[in-house]
């Protein structure tokens, strides 16, 4: 993509969140704030991402996330609905990176190296598979109990004695680091840090973004694009 494309997609997806925040005021709802400023960082990159859709998406959605944050808990329910709204138009899709903040979460790089671990054995639809278990059963804010990573991956059909083997290697240590170091270089105060990406141009969505203002700032860039923001066929999902 031509990077004078950047500020075209800045004024469009502000425009979509300011017109999303004032959807959500309508409904005495409380809306979180986006942004419009330009990202750098690195494109999708098969074999080390986790991608939930099309790796040849238009648009992907960049979510930067710490496993025990009550924000990124919900923005998961989030994306899943994107992602069943948009299901088989292949014009979207989800990336999730590792952004464990251990200075208040101690137990979350633990955990995103057990969702690593999944991965290792069973690729993307395990990885999201124990992400979505563990954001199921974590009451977050360091709630959840270490004792239960294993019995996570017994539940969604890992070799229990492979993951634990895994899981004392450490052998993904130095990916989330990478992971976590890239988030704080492109200015991530938080968590979830989102960015939505078209080619190697991104722009931050501030914050826990509503499912509405999501839905807003993905059709505009997609409008803009020219793509289509056709949505699933009905009773269409997209699960891993």
């Amino acid at each position: 993509m031509n990077s004078n494309y950047v500020l075209p997609i800045t004024i469009v997806v502000a425009g979509a969140l300011i017109a999303g925040a004032v959807f959500l005021a309508g409904k005495s709802a409380t809306p979180t704030g986006g942004t419009d400023k330009p990202i750098t960082v690195r494109e999708y990159t098969a074999g080390v991402d986790h991608i939930l859709g099309n790796p040849n998406a238009m648009v992907k959605v960049v979510e930067y996330m710490d496993l025990e944050c009550p924000h990124c808990k919900t923005f998961n329910t989030t994306m899943h609905q994107i992602m069943s709204y948009y299901g088989k138009s292949g014009n979207v899709a989800w990336v999730q990176r590792a952004f464990p903040l251990t200075t208040i979460h101690t137990k979350a790089l633990q955990e995103a190296h057990a969702a690593e671990c999944a991965a290792d054995q069973g690729g993307d639809t395990a990885y999201f598979a124990y992400t979505d278990k563990v954001f199921e059963i974590s009451p977050s804010d360091n709630g959840l109990d270490l004792a239960q990573l294993p019995v996570i991956a017994k539940d969604i059909g890992l070799d229990v004695a492979k993951f634990n083997t895994c899981q004392s290697s450490g052998k993904f240590t130095k990916k989330i680091t990478a992971s976590y170091d890239e988030a704080i270089k492109a200015g991530a105060q938080g968590t979830p840090f989102t960015l939505l990406m078209v080619g190697k141009d991104s722009i931050e969505l501030s914050g826990n973004q509503p499912y509405e203002s999501m839905r807003a700032a993905i059709d505009a860039v997609l409008s803009d694009s020219g793509a289509s923001a056709t949505p699933a066929a009905t009773g269409t999902t997209t699960t891993p």
